[in-house]
């Protein structure tokens, strides 16, 4: 699903904007959009002047400049994230087996500021799959689960098995590590066979005690040379120059142990068993275990013990015990339950004291300084999306940088304090931990520095540090933007700014604090103007809220409406206005529409490709019936093509929640499968959901996932023949016109032309505008280059959303008209990386390589994207730059290990630079 790979198969890749919480403080939701009609026609057609700019209209008050910053971002930001990824690669390439899971999470930590969740899933499921002691086994499965956000599905219990050994709760208390466990079935539910009969099993106690151990006025038969065999200590006892070798009745009345207990250690001693006996007795057991030094008895023990921990109350009952003997296995078990039931205990009481208290310190001591950092790095994440008590998040992120050892562990939770401190707003606290961060070579640290400098009226300190920091290292633009807070005058603080956009147009503040200076200023058209020019290419809820703000001060509450209910689609909690919204706007957000006013809007906005006009018509109409599942889904396809995948997610799991039958369950569960990269078990629920109803939802599943298997053009047939069974079934025409274009590519790949013409065009018939792409590649295809290039016009001139129809067009169109287009796909969406590349081709064909690669550095300075690392690699190459190339390299093979071309490319550097080494030293 994250690739769109059906979807927009004729469309370049869709360039995922970065997510930082830097520049969004509830969400790290992002994408492309565009404004809709309602406000380009008032800007055309302004109404009142003084309604305007009547402040009555806005009780809560509007945004000011002067009190206007960004949040400081709580991630780890290398100064050179090109040159940590090189280093993280080569150092993860030969690192031992036991330091190889901890540069893994190194890894999601260095890259958790670029927001791509399946990068990010993929290095948590790299440090799992190399994980060796079961606590951090334990840590990064519940780690895993949490990043899927299982617990928001209805049914789902915290310890349920999702089928994949991975994350199988009972396979993260085995020990070991198996490399192959990424993809294997867990098989924790299957029955076990049956290897011997009933008599074989129980055959051991058939053997003839010898001796008797006591309990007051209760005996326990045994055999001695099994006793004898469970430990030293029991063997000295029994065969050693001790009394009792030579007894046939041995007294235990004083060790505190119950006749049964005993009992029990006589049937383990025979048949290697602990299953058979009550959690009580063995309880018992483990004790006497520790006590006569049994080793394989205790491992029995705390493995029994262990597979009864399933609820919280279970947990909290062990685990006191579990430290007070130092049972790594049980105490694993307890842990585990307490972090798969994350967030909900985090607000346990009990559980809280045993994270945050200092005797639960020392009790956990002995699991060890690398299980211990990760297990609190977990939780003070957790803590943080929560927002935990700031008391309570400062315990968590205390105790992560007490077990911390690396200087990178050190530093993540030092700032990651001082910006606990600063929101709390004691700056002097803060500011002493954002200088330790700094001092161990985080340097965006010094950013925070420079903050609390300004908080506490030290605006030239501040001023002064961050000059110091752009003339030392290679200007980034969150450096100038932090300098525009203390720069003084309005004119300065702009060129920081535009230099900050044109650096890193990631970053959001810098055009909310030019649309709301354009504001106050009464230019209201251009204040419209910046902010839709970030939401062009970049959306989150704060944006939104500010573009609807600026709807609400002129006067125009149907385009406010949409917005809020973009804002709440992305980030239903999301308090908006600061919860202190009008209350006829809340009149009207909770207000009916009719059905059928509702699919004219929604018909509109979609043929418009007018993405967040489209989310707020689909959430007024969930609003309206919140039981209409196949919206949700709709739902999910606009949020994924907005680059909001987070929230894509949750609608898939809020219409898996209220699936009103087992086969639209099973297509919301594939999907969410699909999501996970689990294809074939995408495809499986998309086949059990058709053989209980056929669906127009299942055969489009199905069709997507067939196409994700990178199948041969003679096999893409029966793609097609999945397609044309989902348009048979019941739909209305946005589904049928989104599979009828899908229909089309895949008749592209088969060589069907003609197919494909007719398909678009029906397509085109019920309003799908994006069938104009599909279109134009058939006449591309049939050499009228010409019919190409007007297909396209014509989709540019319908669509909100003009980037990518920009950027398609450049491929029929000229060499200079291809440059202009490509231009304006820049202008409109800065994070799209394919115009920078086909720049540096261009200049690099010119023979301007310096001007090819700083074409590429600038797009790799906010979007370290795989291939454009892999092209600016090929140019160092080219050029003879050969530890340059390998360096990007590495960093690109750091984001996909498996990239074959890059991994050719690397090998023929290192191998470059290798002989003109070895000529070197021949010459010497």
């Amino acid at each position: 699903m994250r690739n769109l790979k059906l979807f927009e198969r004729f469309k370049s890749t869709q360039i995922h904007a970065f997510t930082s919480s830097q520049d969004s403080p509830s969400t790290s939701t992002n994408g492309s959009s565009s404004s809709s009609s309602p406000r380009m026609n008032f800007l055309r057609h302004p109404k009142s002047t003084s309604k305007s700019f009547s402040r009555s209209l806005l009780p809560h008050g509007f945004p000011t400049t002067d009190l206007l910053e960004p949040p400081l971002d709580s991630n780890l930001k290398p100064i050179d994230l090109v040159e940590s990824l090189s280093n993280l690669y080569r150092r993860i390439e030969s690192s031992s087996e036991s330091e190889t899971s901890m540069l893994y999470l190194e890894q999601y930590t260095v890259l958790r500021s670029l927001g791509d969740a399946k990068l990010l899933r993929r290095c948590l499921l790299n440090a799992r799959r190399h994980a060796v002691d079961v606590p951090c086994k334990v840590v990064l499965s519940a780690w895993l689960r949490f990043e899927r956000r299982e617990h928001e599905l209805v049914g789902v219990e915290s310890m349920d098995c999702n089928g994949f050994a991975i994350e199988c709760p009972k396979s993260s208390l085995s020990r070991g590590c198996d490399l192959n466990l990424v993809n294997e079935h867990c098989k924790c539910c299957e029955e076990e066979e049956i290897k011997v009969s009933r008599a074989d099993e129980f055959s051991g106690l058939d053997e003839e005690s010898d001796f008797t151990f006591c309990v007051g006025l209760e005996k326990a038969k045994c055999v001695r040379s099994r006793i004898a065999s469970l430990s030293r200590p029991f063997e000295a006892m029994l065969y050693g120059s001790f009394v009792e070798s030579r007894a046939s009745e041995i007294d235990f009345s004083e060790n505190g142990i119950s006749v049964e207990a005993m009992v029990a250690l006589n049937i383990y001693s025979r048949l290697k068993r602990v299953d058979l006996f009550r959690v009580e007795t063995v309880f018992e057991l483990l004790g006497l275990a520790t006590k006569f030094c049994c080793d394989d008895l205790k491992s029995a023990c705390e493995s029994r013990l262990a597979s009864s921990i399933t609820d919280l109350d279970k947990a909290l009952t062990f685990v006191d015990y579990a430290l007070e003997e130092r049972a790594e296995l049980l105490l694993s078990a307890c842990l585990q339950v307490f972090l798969r039931e994350l967030p909900q205990s985090l607000h346990s009481s009990k559980v809280m004291r045993l994270f945050c208290s200092s005797e639960a310190k020392e009790g956990l001591s002995f699991l060890g300084s690398e299980c211990l950092f990760t297990l609190y790095y977990f939780l003070s994440q957790v803590g943080m999306e929560e927002r935990l008590p700031t008391e309570a998040m400062l315990v968590l992120l205390e105790r992560t940088r007490e077990f911390a050892r690396a200087n990178w562990q050190k530093a993540v939770a030092l700032h990651q304090m001082g910006c606990v401190l600063f929101e709390r707003k004691d700056y002097k606290a803060a500011q002493f931990h954002f200088r330790l961060a700094s001092s161990l070579g985080h340097v965006y640290s010094l950013a925070g520095v420079a903050r609390t400098e300004y908080k506490q009226g030290k605006s030239h300190s501040a001023f002064k540090l961050m000059n110091y920091l752009i003339s030392k290292h290679k200007p980034r633009g969150w450096m100038y933007q932090e300098r525009s807070l203390y720069n003084v005058g309005d004119d300065e603080k702009l060129k920081d700014l535009a230099t900050a956009t044109e650096l890193d147009p990631t970053l959001t503040f810098p055009y909310k604090y030019r649309a709301v200076m354009k504001f106050e200023r009464k230019q209201v058209k251009e204040a419209f103007e910046e902010v839709d020019r970030l939401i062009q290419f970049k959306l989150t809820p704060d944006c939104l809220e500010l573009r609807a703000w600026l709807f609400l001060a002129v006067g125009d509450k149907e385009s406010c409406l949409r917005d809020i209910r973009a804002v709440l689609t992305l980030e239903p909690k999301y308090v908006v206005f600061g919860g202190r919204m009008r209350g006829d706007l809340v009149e009207a957000l909770t207000a009916q529409c009719s059905e059928v006013d509702c699919w004219v809007k929604l018909y509109d906005r979609w043929s418009a490709v007018d993405d967040v006009g489209s989310l707020g018509v689909v959430h007024q109409m969930l609003q309206n019936d919140p039981s209409k599942n196949f919206l949700r889904f709709r739902q999910s396809l606009l949020l994924l093509r907005l680059n909001c995948q987070g929230a894509a997610m949750r609608c898939l799991r809020m219409a898996w929640n209220l699936a009103a039958s087992e086969a639209e369950r099973l297509v919301y569960e594939g999907w969410l499968l699909y999501d996970m990269s689990y294809v074939d078990e995408a495809l499986a629920k998309a086949e059990k959901a058709i053989s209980i109803q056929r669906s127009f939802e299942a055969f489009f599943l199905k069709a997507y996932v067939l196409a994700e298997k990178n199948l041969d053009p003679d096999e893409s047939s029966c793609v097609a023949q999945v397609l044309e069974e989902a348009l048979k079934c019941p739909s209305d025409g946005l589904r049928k016109g989104q599979a009828l274009n899908n229909l089309g590519s895949i008749y592209i790949d088969c060589s069907m032309l003609d197919q494909a013409e007719t398909a678009y065009k029906n397509a085109l018939e019920i309003k799908h505008i994006r069938a104009h792409q599909g279109l134009a590649r058939v006449y591309f295809l049939k050499n009228q280059r010409k019919e190409a290039c007007e297909e396209m016009t014509k989709l540019i001139n319908k669509a909100f959303s003009k980037a990518a129809a920009y950027e398609k067009r450049s491929e029929y169109c000229e060499r200079e008209k291809a440059k202009e287009d490509l231009d304006m796909a820049t202008t409109l969406d800065p994070l799209r990386t394919y115009p920078y590349r086909y720049r540096a081709a261009v200049l690099m064909d010119d023979q301007r390589e310096t001007e090819a690669v700083e074409e590429l550095s600038k797009a790799i300075a906010f979007r370290p994207e795989l291939q454009t690392l892999h092209l600016r690699a090929a140019f160092h190459e080219a050029t003879g730059k050969l530890s340059l190339a390998a360096q990007d390299c590495e960093a690109a093979l750091c984001l996909d290990p498996n990239h074959t071309e890059t991994l050719h490319l690397y090998s023929r550097s290192k191998d470059q630079a290798s002989s003109i080494d070895n000529t070197i030293v021949g010459l010497d």
